[in-house]
């Protein structure tokens, strides 16, 4: 499953981890994805997404019942 918002199509980035040497590895920098019920076209859908996204209000959730 690619690790993708569904709402701003953020994606995973590269990088270095750096140790105290500062010998570097690459690496990579996941978006914080959850998994949030919402409604899309009058259905309940199940997305993820970023925690941005969610802490801006660009998504509604939708109780579970």
């Amino acid at each position: 499953m690619a690790a993708r918002c569904a709402v701003c199509g953020k994606g995973p980035r590269t990088g270095y981890s750096v140790s105290h040497s500062h010998i570097r590895n690459k690496r990579r920098f996941l978006p914080n994805l959850q998994p949030v019920r919402t409604t899309v076209d009058g259905q309940n859908v199940r997305l993820r997404v970023c925690a941005k996204c969610l802490k801006a209000g660009k998504v509604q959730r939708v109780s579970a019942n």
